[in-house]
């Protein structure tokens, strides 16, 4: 079956969220345009990753003309609990338009079948939809569970600060 490729050509919002418990979260990217949402499953890793590059990307990029002030709706994005993800993210890439100073997030799926096309998504997103983003990804990676001491893993939180490697 083939997948949908969105495309969209203004994001009308752009954030992170996750589901469930500490130790046991499901993070997403979320973005909308106009009545669509679109909620993937991302790993902790993959979105700890993309906010670390978008955040060397900005700081690389040209100084802003202040075009993007008009963009209210970075700061008032909230992340709503999909149920679902629409699809698992198997890769990530970031582009740079200069001529209208934005910035393309292209997501493809995870497929287990080599034969089947991957979904893809093209969200074009503006500079503070993208600093919206750091900073909410980066809030929602640092709440994660305590690391251990001696090998740097997360702590059980059933294990009351104990690792196996402490024996």
């Amino acid at each position: 079956m083939e997948r949908p490729e969105i495309n969209w050509d203004r994001t009308g919002s752009f954030t992170a969220g996750t589901v469930g418990p500490q130790g046991r979260r499901v993070f997403f990217l979320q973005a909308s345009y106009e009545d669509q949402v679109l909620s993937l499953k991302v790993e902790k890793q993959q979105m700890a990753g993309l906010a670390d590059f978008l955040m060397s990307m900005l700081n690389d990029l040209p100084p802003k003309d202040g075009s993007d002030l008009l963009d209210s709706t970075a700061g008032e994005t909230k992340f709503m609990d999909p149920g679902e993800p629409d699809w698992v993210i198997g890769s990530l890439g970031v582009t740079y338009e200069q001529s209208g100073d934005k910035l393309i997030l292209i997501a493809e799926e995870l497929t287990r079948d080599e034969d089947s096309i991957p979904a893809q998504a093209r969200l074009t997103l503006s500079r503070l939809q993208v600093e919206h983003f750091i900073q909410i990804a980066q809030e929602l990676i640092s709440a994660g569970r305590p690391p251990c001491p001696y090998c740097g893993s997360p702590l059980e939180p059933d294990a009351a600060g104990w690792c196996p490697c402490s024996n």
